[in-house]
């Protein structure tokens, strides 16, 4: 199971972090993965980091602007977005590859992210 948690209001520029954390069989966690999906819109990637050796992608909307960092011990992925923009206004959701896996086999229930201008 994911837990996603952090989203809400906020002005443009401003900050943001929202954390996910994983629970049940953490020992299969391959990649750890942030999406959106904006109003009315398909659901983007934004980032990934691979769970062991904590290697990072950014989608190229926020290289620069989000950071996505791991704590092994905690289970949980966080995604520091920065510089906020309207465009960044969606619901967030964080999504699991285990190991056995070829693409993202769990997802968590989505965190909205308001930005207003």
């Amino acid at each position: 199971q994911l837990q996603a948690s952090g989203g809400g209001s906020v002005q443009a520029g401003d900050s943001l972090t929202l954390s996910c954390t994983a629970s049940g069989r953490t020992s299969s966690l391959d990649v750890m993965a942030w999406f959106r999906q904006a109003p009315g819109k398909e659901r983007n990637f934004v980032s990934h980091i691979r769970w062991t050796g904590g290697r990072t992608y950014y989608a190229d909307s926020v290289k620069g602007r989000f950071t996505i960092s791991r704590d092994v011990a905690k289970s949980t992925v966080y995604l520091h977005m920065n510089s906020l923009k309207p465009e960044d206004t969606a619901v967030y959701y964080c999504a699991v590859r285990t190991t056995t896996a070829n693409d993202y086999n769990y997802w968590g229930q989505g965190t909205l992210v308001t930005v207003s201008s």
